[in-house]
């Protein structure tokens, strides 16, 4: 048995565990004994003597020893050790002990009085320690080991570490581990591994070459330092991945192409290369680039990626008449870069470039006409006359000359202007107006294309934006809201809104002006208007006293800033409002008479007129077979006025008159209809009582006043100047 002998000396103080507490006392201690590691494995015989106790109170009295704990009657092995004499001490180990399993044991001596049966001195704790032996060889995790390394792997740089582990004593010479490369399949010179002897890393030696050989297997072998020594080996596969040995190259280095000026072409040319690296890898994918030619971005170059051929594009429109030809020098190379083994190491590739040049030739079209100024703005006054020249548009054609251009008017949606064929000069037709729906934010759009003689023509757009500056050309009017109102009787207190709106812009619109015309009627003792802190753009009408249901017309003047001004009729109508709310529904008569009452004053004024032209005719047929006597008196016509269900207002007068009376509210219907065509229809009569009927005889005139008067009913249509048209400030 070959092992080595140590003594152990215990010093055990009053603080070390016992088995049973006692009052702590400083002693001297009466155990000896001898202790010896135990080698693992030992192969016996067995029972083996491990030691022998000894206590020197034994003197005295006849002792009995007990032993305990792991390895007696605990695990980890229990019945592994004992002692055969209770009176001699002695300690016998049953079996080989493990020492992977097992390292070291704590054992618990106690010494026994036998007459008395009581323990006699302390617990003596006792440690058996078991020496290491070699009995376990390094082992691999794998038998067999897969890598895959690049082609471009520097030499002298690790690969891959070996591992291993030994169950042996930690930091002894049984697991201290060496490692060899047993061998290297193929072997060769030029691309060789080998590995560290004590980090087990795998290292490249020289350069790899996948054409020449594409795996490789090492076996490597671990052995430990002890004695004897033990050793294991596995297996590595090493695959070589293709790097980027081989530069790609064009089959041919001239290409020849022609295209038309003025359009975009994708792949107008295809080139292949040529590449001995592995497909579909980046050492075979190629890159193209265009070295020379493409200054002013014409063409790019891009990569088929199922055929690695290079794709030619025209990306910018070409022209003929600036450059006639191009030649564009495009080279190429792999997405990986080129590199070569020299002496063992890899060298970046000195390796010139592959190229090819492309000559391409513009062929010349006809080109459209360029205009100078693609759009231009002119500013003008609102109201600007006919044959004002707003500006000229210019074009050139880029294959020929000038005169070969005609311009042509193609957007003008109100008719405005003209456009001369050959100069390009923009004319007014007609008067401009800036409340035009056509103008948009005060501009005024013209459209002109210029179109050459070419075949087929081409042409180019030009753009004339016409500002109008405003003039105070529109006076304000009322909303169509506030035209026609309605006031239930029980809120005849309550002022009514009216608000007015200018189509003109600043300093010519608001604030607006609100006053009541009191040249006619008795507006002035019956309405009253009022301001509102709204900037000017509104009034409010006040009723000054109580005034019967039905409707009421009240002539008002508005006038903007500038004092520009014209009457504008308010139509009220004061109504029962049985809900006290809202006028009640049922009077669809009054509607549908309000409704119908522009037409039917149309067809009454029709009727006059006819009826004026029998008269002359009969008149001048009566003088050609009778003299002529004249009169005083005129023709009497019978005309029903108003036809209700209980009144009847039947006037006898001269046939002027009543044409002037028909005449005065067909224009004032008309009027009024014009400037409201979205307005419902509004009740002007009611049927039933006519008790309280204002007096009609205001409306008499005489006879030698009826041009005058004929005049002023027609208003501003029919006057020779202008000239306020007069309305009623009383109910119809």
């Amino acid at each position: 048995l070959k092992c080595r002998s140590y003594f152990w000396l215990f010093l055990i103080l009053d603080l070390c565990y016992f088995r049973h507490y006692r009052p702590l006392q400083r002693s001297k201690r009466r155990w000896v004994l001898t202790t010896l590691e135990l080698q693992e494995e030992d192969p016996g015989p067995f029972p083996k003597l491990v030691g022998e106790l000894f206590n020197n109170m034994s003197n005295n009295m006849s002792l009995m020893y007990l032993i305990s704990g792991p390895g007696v009657d605990e695990f980890p092995e229990i019945g592994l050790f004992s002692i055969e004499d209770n009176e001699s001490g002695k300690i016998y180990v049953h079996r080989p002990i493990d020492r992977e399993t097992t390292p070291s044991f704590m054992v618990h001596i106690d010494a026994m009085d036998r007459s008395a049966g009581k323990l006699v001195d302390e617990s003596l704790i006792f440690h058996i320690k078991i020496s290491d032996v070699n009995d376990h060889a390094p082992q691999f995790p794998e038998e067999e080991f897969n890598l895959t390394v690049k082609e471009t792997h520097p030499a002298g740089q690790p690969i891959f570490q070996m591992l291993t582990v030994d169950l042996d004593q930690e930091n002894t010479p049984n697991s201290q581990v060496l490692y060899f490369l047993v061998s290297q399949t193929p072997s060769l010179k030029e691309s060789g591994f080998r590995i560290d002897l004590m980090s087990g890393e795998i290292r490249l030696s020289g350069c790899l070459d996948y054409e020449t050989a594409p795996r490789y297997t090492l076996l490597i072998r671990a052995r430990d330092c002890g004695e004897p020594a033990l050793s294991a080996t596995a297996a590595v596969h090493i695959s070589v991945e293709e790097g980027n040995t081989h530069m790609p190259t064009f089959p041919q280095d001239r290409y020849k192409i022609q295209l038309s000026e003025g359009q975009v072409y994708q792949g107008v040319l295809h080139f292949p290369v040529q590449d001995h690296d592995s497909p579909f890898t980046s050492a075979w994918r190629a890159e193209f680039s265009i070295l020379y030619g493409n200054e002013e971005g014409h063409f790019d170059v891009v990569t088929d990626p199922e055929t690695n051929q290079g794709i030619l594009s025209v990306v910018k429109c070409l022209d003929y008449e600036t450059q006639a030809a191009h030649s564009l020098v495009i080279s190429v190379e792999n997405q990986e870069p080129l590199f070569s083994c020299e002496e063992g190491q890899l060298q970046p590739s000195r390796q010139a470039l592959a190229s090819a040049t492309v000559s391409v030739l513009v062929v010349d079209i006809n080109d459209p006409p360029t205009f100078h100024r693609g759009s231009f703005i002119v500013s003008k006054e609102d109201g600007a006359r006919p044959g004002i020249q707003l500006g000229a548009f210019s074009a050139t054609d880029p294959d020929g000359a000038a005169d070969q251009i005609r311009y042509k008017l193609v957007h003008d949606p109100a008719n405005w202007v003209t456009v001369d064929e050959n100069s390009g000069v923009v004319t007014t037709r007609r008067q401009i107006d800036r409340e035009s729906p056509h103008v948009n934010d005060s501009f005024y759009t013209i459209i002109v294309q210029a179109v050459d003689n070419g075949l087929p023509p081409r042409t180019g757009t030009g753009t004339l934006l016409l500002f109008l500056s405003d003039i105070n050309d529109n006076a304000p009017a009322l909303r169509s809201h506030s035209r026609y109102l309605e006031v239930c009787e029980s809120a005849r207190s309550q002022p009514l809104l009216l608000e007015a709106e200018d189509a003109d812009l600043e300093p010519y619109a608001e604030p607006f002006s609100f006053e009541l015309d009191t040249s006619w009627g008795d507006v002035a003792d019956t309405w009253t208007l009022g301001a509102r802190q709204d900037e000017g753009r509104s009034a409010e009408l006040l009723m000054l006293r109580s005034l019967p249901p039905g409707n009421y017309f009240i002539p008002v003047v508005i006038g903007d800033r500038q004092g520009f001004s014209q009457k504008q009729v308010v139509h009220v109508r004061i109504c029962s409002c049985p809900g006290g709310l809202k006028c009640e529904e049922h009077m669809h008569t009054g509607l549908l008479w309000w409704a119908l009452s522009p037409v039917c004053a149309a067809l009454m004024t029709l009727a006059a007129a006819l009826l004026s032209l029998l008269r002359c005719y009969f008149e001048l047929g009566l003088r050609r077979h009778r003299s002529f006597t004249p009169s005083d008196n005129g023709h009497q016509t019978l005309i029903v006025y108003k036809h209700e269900s209980k009144a009847q207002v039947v006037f006898y007068r001269p046939i002027e008159s009543n044409m002037c009376e028909l005449l005065h509210v067909s224009f004032h219907n008309v009027d009024v209809w014009k400037g409201d065509a979205d307005h419902l229809p509004r009740v002007y009569s009611e049927e039933g009582e006519c008790e309280g009927t204002e007096t009609l005889s205001s409306l008499t005139f005489s006879e030698q006043e009826l041009f005058k008067e004929l005049l002023e009913c027609w208003g501003p249509r029919a006057a020779p100047a202008e000239a306020p048209s007069s309305v009623s400030g009383v109910a119809s």
